[in-house]
């Protein structure tokens, strides 16, 4: 993939996501440039440009939303009363809390981060807001803490392509999921090949965009994880905002949103 171990990478991320939810108002988009680099709106600002209702961002504690991800992947998963839902990189819980409301009391919704401080700062809003039904454990999406064949739904924003082990993060949602069970991924895929000294950036790498497959490349990884159904929708209206990610790179011109489905 690129010159850095796995570790290497997992640790840079680690890193970044830790400084994210320290900065007090943590008003910085997941895939905006270096370390220095700040998205100039709040959290609720970008979160809207990604498709979250007012009502959606007014319903979470103050401090779940960290402007993060890419979409707005609990909308397009029809979740339903009842279910389990795991959420791949929960961060500060944000998705977790609107997945929590359409499941209900009788339904459960994990969230797995692998930064010790998100987990707490989720664990916290979850004890602000009153979700009961939430449950945020530290883990890597690639050793996912979850029992075989015990998950209905499984959601993700923007968090997939940050891993360097991609066909092992859906192997483990293959081997998570229930029979019949599915996935539903707002991510970022690559439009063209990347340029080399783009896959090469260890910042690139920890901020959403030198690690993205191209949908082919992804389409045949869940293929071999054994998904069926499979559907990945590049969108060209996310060119708007990746276009603030890091002005000036023209990043729009090499990634894009997309809507990953498929089904156990």
């Amino acid at each position: 993939m690129n010159q850095f171990s796995h570790d290497e990478i997992r640790q840079a991320v680690r890193k970044r996501y830790k400084s994210i939810v320290l900065q007090s108002g943590a008003e910085r988009s997941c895939c905006s440039g270096g370390e220095a680099a700040g998205s100039c709106a709040a959290p609720d600002e970008v979160s809207a440009k990604l498709g979250y209702s007012s009502e959606e961002l007014a319903s979470v504690p103050q401090g779940a939303n960290l402007g993060l991800g890419c979409g707005n992947p609990q909308a397009i998963a029809a979740l339903r009363p009842g279910e389990t839902v795991l959420d791949l990189g929960s961060g500060g819980g944000f998705d977790c809390f609107l997945a929590s409301r359409q499941v209900g009391s009788a339904g459960h919704v994990i969230g797995v981060d692998m930064t010790p401080e998100m987990v707490s700062q989720a664990r916290r809003n979850a004890l602000k807001g009153g979700f009961a039904n939430t449950d945020f454990r530290l883990g890597e999406i690639e050793h996912l803490p979850v029992a075989d064949g015990t998950v209905d739904a499984i959601i993700s924003n923007c968090v997939i392509n940050l891993s360097p082990d991609k066909p092992q993060v859906y192997r483990e949602a293959y081997r998570v999921l229930k029979p019949g069970g599915r996935i539903a991924v707002s991510d970022v895929v690559a439009s063209v090949p990347l340029p080399e000294e783009v896959k090469g950036d260890m910042d690139a790498l920890s901020s959403c965009i030198s690690g993205a497959s191209t949908v082919d490349e992804l389409e045949q990884i869940l293929k071999d994880s054994g998904f069926s159904h499979i559907s990945i929708e590049p969108k060209d209206e996310s060119k708007a905002f990746i276009k603030d990610w890091e002005p000036c790179s023209n990043l729009e011109d090499y990634v894009l949103a997309a809507v990953i489905k498929a089904v156990k």
